[in-house]
């Protein structure tokens, strides 16, 4: 970020980038509509680095009042078995319930069965990051402007939550890891028959970025594959969604680990952090977590840093020998070569968790 809050902006691009043609017959190309959609970039200049401002995230305010109805799907895939939660964005209404995040209800099994449209408004599906919901402040940001539309402009959009996250109550030993694409896989499957004229579109942050842009590898067999998935890059030309935007997702999972453990501030705000959070997580699914004979909770309650988590939880739940093995599985770095959709990602370079360019000046 340079002086008085002015970031920088630069584009990394193929050598010769995905030609498109705009909705009055123009064409153009994908750098061309990147470049066009990003804004100035301006920050509040006190707000002076990548760490002020993820710390800055701890004092937020509830965001834009987006309100949801949650529908509980069962997996279809034995191999995934338990359900997962999606929450549907929904007008304005007063009911509550105190089991759920703010401004989020359950739909009723009749206002369910009617939500199918065959209208052809754009729609959003969105994956949040690390032990987040639906809830979160920056999701939230993106949906509003959007849902607020007027017209042919207005989305729909849904957001698919990470299997115990957003008060969704596990019903298996399963929770979600960063390949975890089968939730988001069904969840695309019904919407196109749902929604068979609508285009869809995908958002991704954080981790959630990183399980998106997995979600695209080309393979007509994906669902009797026992091994675990990543949805973009796996689906490839016969992937459900006409584009993606991603958000800083850490893309390396193996190198982001040891550039977190290399300095205190990663390995004790940031990796300590998240590997609480994800064993506060992990404590309240206990009674169905600790089915899985793998699990061993007198060693995951001893856990003090993210790595440390995926240790004992990703690493025995998969059948991977160390959390190096898990992170380097299930990277997304690879993905990008199987990718046949348009793909816009963006990243901070001074982005403390998602560290891609850890000796770089910020911007």
């Amino acid at each position: 970020m340079e002086w008085l809050g002015h970031a920088s902006i630069s584009f990394t691009n193929c050598a010769t980038p995905l030609a498109l043609t705009k909705k009055d017959g123009t064409p153009t190309d994908l750098l061309s509509v990147c470049e066009e959609s990003t804004p100035p970039c301006q920050l509040n200049p006190l707000l002076f680095n990548g760490h002020v401002q993820t710390m800055w995230t701890a004092l937020k305010n509830d965001g834009p009042p987006i309100f949801y109805k949650r529908k509980i799907f069962e997996n279809e895939d034995p191999a995934y078995h338990g359900t997962f939660a999606v929450d549907f964005v929904v007008p304005t209404n007063t009911e509550v319930d105190d089991t759920l995040p703010i401004r989020t209800t359950y739909f009723t099994d009749e206002a369910f069965d009617g939500i199918g449209s065959l209208d052809n408004r754009p729609m959003l599906v969105v994956l949040h990051g690390l032990s987040g919901g639906s809830y979160e402040i920056y999701l939230k940001h993106v949906l509003a402007p959007l849902i607020a539309a007027e017209g042919d402009r207005q989305w729909e959009a849904c957001v698919i939550n990470s299997r115990g996250c957003a008060n969704h109550k596990i019903t298996s030993s399963i929770l979600y890891n960063a390949r975890a694409t089968w939730d988001c896989r069904q969840t695309v499957k019904w919407l196109r028959k749902k929604f068979p004229n609508r285009p869809l579109f995908g958002a991704g942050f954080s981790l959630g970025a990183n399980i998106l842009t997995n979600v695209s590898l080309d393979s007509n067999d994906l669902f009797s594959n026992a091994d675990i998935l990543q949805y973009i890059g796996e689906e490839g030309a016969a992937c459900e969604l006409k584009s993606a935007v991603i958000c800083s997702n850490p893309w390396n999972l193996d190198a982001g680990s040891l550039a977190l453990q290399r300095t205190w501030l990663g390995r004790e705000i940031y990796s300590k952090t998240m590997g609480a959070n994800m064993k506060k997580l992990i404590e309240r699914h206990h009674d169905e977590a600790s089915k899985n004979p793998a699990l061993d909770f007198e060693k995951i309650r001893n856990v003090k840093y993210l790595h440390e988590f995926d240790r004992e939880v990703q690493g025995p739940t998969w059948g991977y020998p160390t959390e190096g093995a898990y992170y380097r599985d299930a990277s997304s770095t690879d993905s990008l070569f199987s990718i046949r959709i348009p793909l816009f990602a963006i990243n901070a370079k001074d982005d403390p968790v998602s560290i891609l360019f850890p000796d770089s000046s910020p911007h």
